[in-house]
């Protein structure tokens, strides 16, 4: 397991830019020379560089979770990172074979066409994973409903589900079937190509928010905390905790406990979280009343009653709690769907907070952790929209310049 916080450097995205421009610089130069040969030569060097780029990959998402596991930068190491594993297989077998049967590979087009269909070639790959993910999240959100309300929010899970089933059956339904002329044929592989390009930017997204929101979830971090931030959310009509809450704030009371055994530290609650207007008590009232009630004393209980949303959870709870202790180790608790994007949070307002996860009904998270992936998407658009049209770009131009 890797630990959190542990590393005071950022990883650079720019390394790994780099490492994949040398790899484009070498195989055109290698294609400069001529002949069936440099072919193969430019296969090797294809190999060797999408194998080292991989493992940079890997190397910047271990990096990136010791540094900040809360981060897209996070999300798009881990899942680009298994795409250009795949791409990497890809062009070790096609090496492999030009050098088995040399009249497969006569012209750099042909190498060119590999790295092209890669993102189609990955679809395949990972249909096994989307018809999975498709139908676990189906029964789940079947479950939600028979459970919870017919709300458009539960069907999330449904139309994900359907959207990646539908994004997979048209690039490889229309994909394999090409005729006319050589325009005609080119033209139709650009489209498809695109297509896989669209296709491929928001499966690497989803698989690396996959892995970073199960790996945050269940994060168990070092018993040496000051403070511990309970995220609040709605309250009951009789002013108890309802379930979710309920859960929050157990978890909390349950690392309270471990690090109380296991070093004898006391830490400070921060119970966080303003009132609606259809509550009769705030989140953070009712949240210490419960608190109180299990034997913790008021004076480590530091009130949060202003917050509204999740941003708002971080930022004042980081206030109250610098003005007492501005070097102060501090987690927070929630739901464990919602601790990776909590984190974000806390980094957004400059806090170096460790989630832990309270547990949920089973069918409840995959719907959640749906919600979660949409509202991911949307922060860092920007760099979402540079890497998706680089991406795009790329694919478009190798598509070409295999014909």
């Amino acid at each position: 397991m890797f630990r959190f916080n542990t590393r005071k450097k950022k990883p650079k995205l720019y390394h790994e830019l780099i490492i994949l421009g040398i790899a484009v610089i070498l195989i055109i130069l290698a294609s400069l020379f001529g002949g069936a040969y440099s072919i193969r030569i430019t296969m090797v060097i294809e190999s060797v560089f999408f194998a080292v780029t991989t493992f940079v990959f890997f190397d910047a998402f271990r990096k990136q979770v010791q540094y900040n596991p809360y981060s897209y930068n996070t999300i798009f190491y881990f899942g680009f990172g298994l795409f250009l594993l795949s791409v990497t297989i890809e062009v070790i077998v096609a090496a492999v074979q030009s050098f088995q049967y040399p009249d497969l590979y006569q012209e750099l087009a042909s190498v060119v066409a590999i790295l092209s269909g890669s993102a189609v070639n990955y679809m395949i790959i990972s249909l096994p994973f989307v018809l999975a993910f498709s139908i676990a999240l189906f029964i789940s959100n079947i479950s939600l409903i028979r459970h919870e309300t017919r709300r458009i929010q539960n069907f999330l899970g449904m139309i994900l589900a359907v959207l990646m089933l539908v994004g997979e059956a048209v690039v490889m339904g229309f994909g394999f079937y090409l005729s006319g002329s050589q325009l005609e044929v080119m033209i139709y592989d650009t489209v498809i190509h695109f297509l896989a390009a669209v296709y491929l930017y928001f499966e690497c997204m989803l698989m690396g928010s996959i892995v970073a929101g199960l790996m945050t979830a269940f994060y168990r971090p070092d018993t040496d905390a000051d403070y511990i931030i309970i995220l609040g959310c709605r309250v009951g009509p009789d002013g108890k905790p309802y379930p979710l809450l309920r859960g929050r704030i157990d978890k909390a009371l349950e690392f309270y406990h471990r690090q109380l055994k296991e070093t004898g530290k006391r830490l400070f609650f921060v119970p966080s979280g303003g009132k609606g207007s259809d509550e009769t008590v705030s989140e953070c009232e009712c949240m210490k009343q419960y608190l109180l009630e299990r034997g913790v004393p008021a004076e480590q209980i530091l009130e949060e009653n202003r917050a509204e949303n999740t941003y708002e959870n971080m930022l004042f709870s980081k206030n109250m709690i610098e003005e007492q202790n501005p070097d102060a180790k501090v987690l927070f608790s929630t739901t464990n769907y919602h601790v990776f994007r909590s984190g974000l949070m806390s980094r957004r307002v400059k806090m170096r907070a460790i989630g832990i996860g309270a547990r949920t009904k089973w069918y409840f998270w995959p719907n959640a952790s749906v919600r979660e992936f949409f509202g991911l998407l949307q922060g860092h658009k920007l760099k979402q929209i540079l890497v998706l049209a680089g991406l795009i770009l790329s694919f478009v131009i190798l598509t070409i310049l295999s014909y």
